[in-house]
């Protein structure tokens, strides 16, 4: 068994109703971090570093996501 285990990127479960698909950019370091939001609460779940545009991508095809906000 391997000590470090990769999760699978559709564990986390998006619940439009309750939550938003949102990216999340650093304004010193630039990086971008895409998960979800809680339109509650503001609570954000995060799911994947985003390093490309194709990592972007990846990210809404996982998860049937068209549109996403970009938050900083």
């Amino acid at each position: 068994m391997p000590i470090f285990k990769k999760k699978n990127q559709n564990e986390f479960r998006f619940d439009p109703e309750t939550q938003y698909a949102v990216i999340r950019s650093s304004i010193c370091t630039g990086e971008k971090v895409a998960g979800f939001k809680n339109k509650k609460d503001g609570h954000f779940t995060e799911v994947m570093v985003i390093r490309s545009s194709e990592d972007e991508n990846r990210f809404k095809a996982a998860y049937n996501i068209e549109t996403l906000r970009t938050e900083y």
